[in-house]
């Protein structure tokens, strides 16, 4: 669960207080977790849940603090693996998604397809947009 939180927020505290979250949360409703068919995929769905909220809470207030102060919304990239993870935030929600759970959680399609909720053919066409998307936006290097 920490590998997961950590590749989808990038910063191993809040990776860390994401999971103890989800966990908690799993804790104070285990009555109805424990009989699901994966606990497991439960939590990593709060994890994953919690870091979209994340996520959108801070492009939020990003991109206020830039509207206050004038400054352009677009940050410096000084390296290829910044240039993907910035290329995977543009991607839709869902894509960005996908592109982890698969490809840096190391989730198989079925499993994606479990925990968000959809159809593995979904997960398929997600990740073929998302890798059209992702070579456009990173040129050659892709």
């Amino acid at each position: 669960m920490l590998g997961l939180a950590y590749v989808l927020c990038r910063n191993r505290s809040v990776a860390e207080e994401m999971v103890q979250e989800a966990f908690a949360a799993a804790f104070r409703r285990w009555d109805n977790v424990s009989q699901m068919e994966s606990p497991q995929g439960w939590v990593r769905k709060v994890v994953a849940n919690r870091s979209v909220s994340r996520f959108r809470r801070l492009a939020a207030e990003t991109k206020a603090l830039m509207r206050m102060h004038g400054e352009q919304a677009t940050p410096p990239i000084t390296t290829d693996t910044i240039a993907v993870w910035d290329a995977i935030r543009r991607l839709s929600t869902r894509q960005a998604e996908v592109v982890v759970l698969v490809y840096f959680a190391g989730l198989s399609h079925v499993e994606t397809a479990r925990l968000l909720g959809c159809g593995v053919e979904t997960v398929r066409t997600h990740l073929k947009r998302a890798k059209t998307r992702l070579a456009n936006m990173l040129g050659d290097e892709a």
